[in-house]
C-alpha cells in the first residue's frame, strides 16, 4: 500500500446520512476480484443516468469540487460488509473519508486498504460542509502522525483517534502480511530464546 503521512488537499462534500455500501458500489459490480477499476462505478446509481450519461447535479460530476478527501454524512459505510466499497473509494483517488460516524466493518475495511477514516463531531462536520460550500478550494491537512485534521482557514486543528497498530501500518504502507514480515528479526530472536518446544 502507499504510505500515508500528511495529506494536503481540497475536499468533495457529500452531505447525505446513512450512505451504505450498496450505494458506494452497487452489488452488480462486485464480480471482479482485483481492486482495480472500481472507481469508475463509485456511487454509480447516484452518479450516472440509466444510459450512462453523468448526472449534472451529483457532486462527483461537479468540477467545482476536487480533492482526495470525501466529507460525508453521519453513519457512512453502513449496510453489507463488502470490502469493495473501500476499493472503489481508493480507486477513485480518495485517501481519506471524514464523517461523524463510520460503520465498524467499513472502518476496518478502509484501514486495511490504505483509506483513512477520520471521525469528527457532528458540529465539526456541519462546519466543514458549510466551509466547503462557501469555498470549494478550502485546504484540509490530514496529519496522521499527529492524529490531527488541520483546517488552516479556521486556524484550528481537530484531533482524531486511530488504532495504534493500524496507524503504524498506514504510516509504513503495510498490510497485515507486510507488518509480520517487518517483525521477522524479532520473531526469529524470540524463537531462539524460548525454552519450550512442541
Amino acid at each position: 500500500m502507499e504510505k500515508f503521512e500528511i495529506l494536503r488537499t481540497s475536499a468533495v462534500p457529500l452531505p447525505i446520512e446513512n450512505i451504505d455500501t450498496d450505494q458506494i458500489i452497487p452489488a452488480r459490480f462486485l464480480k471482479a476480484t482485483s481492486r482495480e477499476g472500481f472507481g469508475e462505478n463509485l456511487f454509480r446509481d447516484w452518479r450516472y443516468n440509466g444510459d450512462g450519461t453523468p448526472k449534472a447535479d451529483f457532486v462527483l460530476n461537479n468540477p467545482r469540487y476536487q480533492g482526495q478527501v470525501l466529507v460525508a454524512g453521519k453513519n457512512f459505510g453502513c449496510g453489507s460488509s463488502r470490502e469493495h466499497a473501500a476499493w472503489a473509494l481508493s480507486d477513485a483517488g480518495f485517501r481519506t473519508v471524514i464523517s461523524s460516524y463510520f460503520a465498524d466493518i467499513f472502518r476496518g475495511n478502509a484501514l486495511n486498504n490504505g483509506l483513512l477514516p477520520v471521525q469528527v463531531s457532528d458540529e465539526v462536520l456541519a462546519r466543514l460542509f458549510e466551509q466547503i460550500e462557501k469555498d470549494p478550494e478550502t485546504e484540509l491537512i490530514v496529519d496522521l502522525p499527529a492524529q490531527q485534521l488541520h483546517v488552516p482557514v479556521w486556524e484550528e486543528s481537530i484531533p482524531f483517534e486511530i488504532d495504534p497498530y493500524k496507524k503504524e501500518c498506514l504510516l509504513n504502507g503495510y498490510d497485515d502480511i507486510d507488518f509480520l514480515v517487518s517483525q521477522k528479526e524479532a520473531i526469529e530472536t524470540y524463537e531462539t530464546k524460548r525454552v519450550w518446544v512442541y
